[in-house]
C-alpha cells in the first residue's frame, strides 16, 4: 500500500489543528514533520514542544525528519515528544550506525535520509538497521521546490538494492511530490510519499489527499506501480 504523508511545513500554522484534522479525516496515513536548525539546512522550523502539541491533536503516526546537526543530542527529546518515526541524515551523522541503533532502542521506526547528491553507497552497511530510507528529491531546507528528475533513477536503484538484500525497507520520497509525478514515483518503487505545498497549498487539502490516495491505488492496479 502506498502511504501519503502530508508535510506540515506547508500548513497554515495559525490553523494547524484544523488542517491536521482535515488531512487525517481524508485518510492520510501519517504526518511528516520537518525539523530544521538553520545550520544543516538554511531554515529554522520546529522543535520538540511543537511535536508534543501536534501529538495531542492527532492519532496519526508522526514522521519526524531531523534535518539538523548532531541529531544524537535530540533523538530522545523527539521520542519523548511523541515521534513514531525518526529519520536522520547520513550527512549529519559522524557515527551513523550508533545513531540508528539508538533510535531503534527507543522502539521507533528508524530511517536514514539522503540528500540528492549523496550516493546510495552510504547505505551498504546500515540498510539492515532501518525501517525506511528517505530520498530527498529536492535540496532540503525549503518547501515548494521543483522535483529533481534524477531522483527517479536513484529510487529505482535503491529498490533493487533493498530487494537484492531481501530486506523489508520502505522507500519514502520528500520534495516536489505532486499529482503529476505520483505514478512515476510509485512505478520507481516509492512507498511513502511526502507532499506539502501540493496538499496544503490547495483550497481543499482533504480533497488533494483523497486524490493522491485514489491515484496511487490506480497506479498499482493498472500495473504502473512497483519495479520489484
Amino acid at each position: 500500500m502506498i502511504q501519503i504523508a502530508p508535510s506540515i511545513l506547508a500548513a497554515d500554522f495559525a490553523a494547524l489543528g484544523e488542517q491536521v484534522q482535515t488531512v487525517e479525516e481524508a485518510g492520510a496515513h501519517l504526518l511528516h514533520l520537518d525539523v530544521m536548525d538553520g545550520h544543516f539546512v538554511p531554515n529554522i522550523t520546529l522543535g520538540p514542544p511543537v511535536v508534543a502539541s501536534i501529538r495531542k491533536i492527532t492519532r496519526l503516526p508522526l514522521d519526524v525528519h531531523l534535518m539538523i546537526e548532531n541529531p544524537d543530542a535530540y533523538v530522545e527529546a523527539f521520542a519523548d515528544a511523541g515521534a513514531d518515526w525518526i529519520s536522520v541524515h547520513s550527512e549529519a551523522c559522524a557515527h551513523l550506525d550508533r545513531t540508528l541503533n539508538r533510535i531503534r532502542s527507543l522502539g521507533l521506526s528508524t530511517g536514514v535520509a539522503l540528500n540528492p547528491a549523496t550516493s546510495l553507497s552510504v547505505l551498504d552497511n546500515v540498510l539492515s538497521l532501518v525501517d525506511f530510507v528517505l530520498i530527498m528529491s529536492v535540496n532540503p531546507g525549503f518547501g515548494a521546490q521543483k522535483f529533481i528528475p534524477y531522483s527517479l533513477r536513484k529510487i529505482e536503484e535503491l529498490r533493487k538494492m533493498i530487494d537484492r538484500k531481501g530486506l523489508s525497507v520502505k522507500i519514502e520520497v520528500d520534495g516536489g511530490v505532486s499529482l503529476d509525478n505520483l505514478c512515476a514515483l510509485v512505478r520507481s518503487g516509492s512507498e511513502v510519499l511526502v507532499a506539502g505545498s501540493q496538499i496544503f497549498g490547495s483550497p481543499d487539502p482533504g480533497a488533494v489527499v483523497r486524490q493522491m490516495i485514489d491515484r496511487s491505488a490506480g497506479c498499482v492496479e493498472s500495473g504502473q506501480g512497483g519495479v520489484r
